[in-house]
């Protein structure tokens, strides 16, 4: 069974940055698929970006582009989210997630089987 476990969430003023990070256990994390979520109160669950098993490729949202970086280290069994110049429309609860191993690259919060617990983020204006 695929356990996500995310860490590094917090409160940060405008402009600052973080980085998430989520542990995958259970099963052999390259063979995954990683992406990134979020969901604000009272908001559907969003993507955020997504890798591929390499780290090869990489995708985002429109509204997080050049300022979001997803990457993973596959010896750490880690994915990692690097949020600069965050926005006050970028507050929400942070959520890794796999879709099932084989899957196809996808953007859809519905492709995703396999969620962390997720990690609040906060920033202050």
């Amino acid at each position: 069974q695929v356990q996500l476990v995310e860490s590094g969430g917090g409160l940060v003023q405008a402009g600052g940055s973080l980085r998430l990070s989520c542990a995958l256990s259970g099963r052999t994390f390259n063979r995954y698929i990683m992406g990134w979520f979020r969901q604000a109160p009272g908001k559907e669950r969003e993507f955020v970006a997504a890798i591929t098993t390499s780290g090869s490729s990489t995708t985002y949202a429109d509204s997080v582009k050049n300022r979001f970086t997803i990457s993973r280290d596959n010896a750490k069994n880690t994915v990692y989210l690097q949020m600069n110049s965050l926005k006050p429309e970028d507050p929400a609860v942070y959520y890794c997630a796999a879709p099932p191993y084989g899957s196809s690259w996808s953007i859809d919060v519905n492709a995703y089987r396999y969620w962390g617990q997720g990690t609040q983020v906060t920033v202050s204006s």
